[in-house]
């Protein structure tokens, strides 16, 4: 799996490398790497070469301290949890082909492993595109936030309902809502954010879409022939940091609130968002599509945040 029969230890690849043993040993531990002692050889070449390019970013002016430790916790983060799903995969195939698993799992491991890497980094260069197309579309991409529209949808029943499922249906469920809302919302231009359990945030650039994909996907929700489980949502329209992929600030947190107070298959939105959304249709000849109810809740922080239910029209 690392490419090389480890040769190398920590105290060696700090050697090679010119890099300091404590600030190599920061990197490797900000990855999430097991730590290990200065006699165990555990590294290869790989890893002396990914420390010259670490440290060619930084040369280069383009991770600062901060940033390194920023960006170097998130590839840990985000690679970890795919390789422990990648893992599973590969073990439940080795197990299910009937022969010996760990050789199956070898065998395996050889051919599959060049494979994901080649369309590992060819997912990374296709968001990449997209990212960059999104930042060149601000009007000031240095700025430190941006409007969006923020939608969390959070399972409603989720508790109750993952009690009576075993755990082959439960993440058979869980896997089915992911893909949908992901096929919905990448449908019009959305960026799913991440998945916490029962509940998923995403963002849009345009409030009136992240409204509809809300309203399409609790309608789903309370169909009872489609599989789409029962949802509630919350929509929030303002200003939004990102930083590493996440959304940060209060239109986040209100966004979150909604949620948490809407009722089962409805969808919330704060003043930001109705106001996005009105004018988005004021200047359409016919009538709206959406009805609005306006609600008086108070909100843990936001003792006078305004809430709308909305509804299309039938």
């Amino acid at each position: 799996m690392l490419g090389a029969e480890p040769s190398l230890t920590r105290v060696q690849v700090s050697e090679q490398t010119g890099i300091p043993l404590e600030t190599a040993t920061r990197l490797w531990h900000l990855m999430g790497f097991a730590h290990t002692s200065d006699d165990e050889v555990a590294f290869t070449p790989a890893d002396v070469e990914a420390l010259r390019l670490a440290q060619d970013l930084v040369e280069l002016g383009i991770l600062s301290p901060d940033r390194q430790a920023a960006l170097v916790r998130t590839w840990g983060r985000s690679f970890a949890r795919l390789a422990e799903w990648q893992t599973s995969l590969l073990t439940s195939v080795a197990l299910e082909s009937g022969a010996d698993p760990g050789e199956t799992l070898a065998e395996l491991t050889g051919q599959v492993l060049p494979r994901v890497e080649e369309l590992q980094s060819y997912v990374w260069r296709r968001h990449l595109v997209s990212a960059g197309g999104r930042m060149l579309a601000v009007a000031d991409p240095a700025a430190p936030s941006l409007p969006a529209a923020v939608v969390f949808v959070d399972i409603v029943g989720y508790t109750s309902r993952s009690k009576s499922l075993t755990d082959a249906e439960l993440v058979a469920w869980i896997e089915d809502f992911e893909s949908t809302t992901t096929d919905l919302v990448n449908g019009v231009g959305g960026r799913i954010i991440k998945n916490i359990g029962d509940e998923v945030l995403f963002v849009l650039d345009d409030p009136a879409a992240a409204t509809e994909i809300a309203l399409e996907m609790t309608r789903r929700g309370s169909d009872e022939d489609d599989p789409y489980p029962e949802v509630r949502a919350g929509v929030a329209y303002g200003e939004v940091v990102l930083r590493l992929g996440d959304v940060f600030g209060p239109t986040v947190n209100i966004a979150a609130r909604l949620t948490s107070l809407a009722r089962p298959g409805s969808v919330l939105l704060d003043h930001g968002a109705h106001q996005a959304v009105t004018d988005a249709t004021a200047d359409q000849t016919r009538e709206s599509p959406y009805s609005f109810r306006r609600l008086r809740r108070s909100v843990k922080g936001y003792s006078r945040l305004e809430v709308w239910v909305v509804r299309r029209r039938s």
